[in-house]
């Protein structure tokens, strides 16, 4: 059984993506808004892609903007890749753990209400590598 988890755990290694990244977990904004910023900045240059998100009005471009210059700095000082080469391979959002609160209403009812999280993940690349 030992051997069996030895195996398991050289072929994971093998398969790991090598590529730089950075996630932020549990953003206070829905993930359905941050969606909407990350696709404007998927397959940009990683420049360009930080020119767009720091023009956004949006809450969610400035988050993502921290994250991406964090990813940036990732790949340039652990991967010793060029900051000219790098591209926005993969940017997404999940959503995290949903707060429940109550807001109080007329009669003595009262609805529920959804605060809900994000996890952002940005995944660059570099154009040579493709």
């Amino acid at each position: 059984m030992a051997t069996r988890i030895r195996e398991k755990a050289e072929k994971r290694q093998a398969n790991r993506d090598t590529r730089p990244y950075a996630k932020v977990k549990y953003v206070r904004m829905s993930p359905s808004k941050v969606r909407i910023v990350l696709d404007c900045i998927r397959n940009k240059g990683a420049e360009e892609a930080v020119a767009i998100l720091a023009n956004m009005p949006q809450e969610a471009a400035a988050v993502s903007c921290k994250l991406l210059k964090s990813a940036i700095a990732n790949a340039e000082n652990n991967k010793g890749m060029n900051r000219s080469d790098l591209y926005v391979a993969e940017a997404y959002a999940c959503p995290g753990p949903t707060m429940k609160r109550l807001n109080i209403r007329a009669r003595g009812r009262a609805d529920r209400m959804l605060k809900r999280t994000s996890h952002i993940t940005i995944v660059l690349d570099s154009k040579e590598a493709k």
